[in-house]
């Protein structure tokens, strides 16, 4: 049975991954630290905490895997500094402090398009974490990039809600690693590779996020 960290377990995607992962036979324990208390569960650590001033010794870093949906959009940050210390700094941080607490495997739900000599901002940084992360030495490193996401957000994106609007018309036509991918599958597949641990690096694209 895995000890499994869920970093992002407020948003769409790690809110259906924190159901399924509570509910797994598979999962010993889930350390999930928020931002703002969850709701209560036998199997579930809640550390709130401040992700800009992480506790390097506290004991529920102590785990076998590390599942990452932390990430936010210009927009909502504000600034391209405050986007890139939520989708760089804070899943880099977490890395760092599980993977020298023990933890051998690392997924990182990432983004289409990711890449550290992108000249686009967006999948420069999503590139250059993905590049950070290969560095430190997990045994099992797992990206999972997937298009525009589909789902209920509990905050509301009005370009994004057009976005799936215009997609969700076309889904018919549009190649498949272009389509709307579900909150949900992505949620299952960030599970799957945690307690799965394939050794090595991996990299899921969008279309295979819909198998």
């Amino acid at each position: 049975m895995t000890r499994l960290m869920l970093a992002g377990a407020t948003g769409l995607v790690g809110e259906a991954a924190l159901q399924r992962a509570l509910a797994s036979p598979r999962v010993l324990q889930v350390v999930a630290p928020t931002r703002r208390p969850l709701a209560p569960h036998p199997k579930l650590v809640n550390p709130v905490v401040d992700f800009d001033t992480l506790p390097a010794d506290a004991d529920w870093w102590r785990v076998d895997a590390v599942a990452c949906a932390l990430g936010t959009t210009i927009r909502d940050a504000g600034s391209q500094d405050a986007f890139r210390r939520v989708d760089h700094d804070y899943p880099l941080a977490i890395a760092r402090q599980a993977h020298a607490h023990g933890a051998t495997t690392f997924v990182l739900v990432s983004a289409m398009g990711a890449d550290a000599d992108s000249r686009l901002f967006y999948s420069r940084t999503k590139g250059e974490v993905e590049q950070a992360l290969g560095a430190l030495g997990f045994a099992s490193l797992t990206l999972l990039r997937p298009g525009l996401l589909g789902g209920e957000r509990r905050q509301h994106r009005g370009g994004e809600r057009i976005a799936l609007r215009v997609m969700g018309a076309l889904d018919g036509v549009l190649p498949r690693r272009y389509r709307i991918v579900p909150a949900e599958r992505v949620a299952d597949a960030l599970l799957q590779a945690a307690l799965h641990a394939p050794r090595g690096r991996h990299v899921v694209a969008s279309e295979r996020l819909l198998a």
